[in-house]
């Protein structure tokens, strides 16, 4: 299958163009510069220049492809809803080029807000919160209503690996190494679910292989770590005092990023696991930060 992938120099993106190459399918990376090229060439895989705002790349990188895997997204924070916004009208006009095909189209997703509180499972979708103005998985499902095999997977908040430089656990590391110690909100018993960013990859493969339409799939393979956990491997490993913050005085401590540190978010893979029998297999989140990938 000739696959066209955005966001396919990224963390995440990486892992998947090459899964994608290894198991023989061809690649067609969406990239915006020389040094994005460069690396899709590298990895085996055929350039085409563009971005997500560019819609006329999206177009022509769809129509040359027999699927799509879109991981693509712009992470400017100060600028969400507008990021928000460019994401929706790049997998609409993906779709677009996709109508009447039923060829598979993978959106990604996340896990962190689907059942705030309890245990998140595939079978839910909420709706799109005004504060949180991100539909990438309800633009899917009307591309889904357009012949397309349209389908989400919803990534964990910590997808890890020795390659996570930019993701919430470095984001945490870097924090702990600010304030000289390492912190989890009240008593810290706030969970997050996690995956190894070449398991995800995996899962990306085997959904888009036999993505059903409209379907949500969990790449979740530790459905439950407390932040204190995660905290207090993070502070043996820097060697620093591991403390508890008020969750009044959380905003002092963590910044912008005091509502990720707080969230309470498990999330079950089990019929993700079951449906497609995928089996992660890579080292742990705790393990990852013990053997020091995160602090080196």
């Amino acid at each position: 299958m000739r696959v066209f992938v955005t966001g396919a120099t990224g963390f995440i993106g990486t892992a998947i163009v090459q899964e994608l190459i290894n198991a023989g399918h061809q690649v067609l990376g969406l990239a915006r510069s020389e040094a994005s090229a460069k690396k899709l060439i590298d990895a085996g895989a055929e350039v085409h220049r563009g971005d997500l705002e560019d819609l006329g790349s999206l177009r022509s990188g769809a129509a040359q492809a027999d699927g799509v895997i879109h991981t693509g997204f712009i992470h400017d924070f100060t600028r969400f809803a507008e990021v928000c916004e460019t994401d929706k009208v790049a997998i609409e006009t993906i779709g677009e080029v996709l109508a009447g095909s039923d060829r598979p189209f993978i959106v990604a997703s996340g896990t962190a807000l689907v059942s705030p509180g309890k245990l998140a499972t595939e079978d839910v979708t909420p709706p799109v919160d005004p504060a949180w103005p991100r539909a990438s998985e309800q633009t899917a499902d009307a591309v889904a209503k357009l012949d397309v095999r349209a389908a989400a997977i919803r990534l964990s908040p910590s997808v890890h690996s020795d390659q996570d430089k930019h993701g919430f656990i470095p984001i945490l590391v870097n924090i702990a190494k600010e304030k000289g110690v390492s912190a989890y909100i009240g008593d810290g018993q706030n969970r997050w679910n996690a995956v190894h960013v070449l398991d995800a990859a995996h899962l990306f493969r085997l959904v888009l292989e036999n993505a059903t339409p409209g379907t949500r799939y969990h790449a979740s393979a530790e459905e439950a770590i407390t932040l204190k956990t995660i905290a207090e491997a993070i502070g043996k490993q820097l060697n620093i005092p591991i403390v508890s913050v008020a969750p009044e005085a959380a905003a002092g401590h963590f910044g912008w990023f005091s509502h990720m540190a707080a969230i309470d978010c498990p999330a079950s893979s089990n019929w993700t696991q079951e449906h497609l029998n995928w089996q992660p297999k890579n080292t742990t989140l705790l393990v990852d930060i013990e053997n020091g990938v995160y602090t080196k």
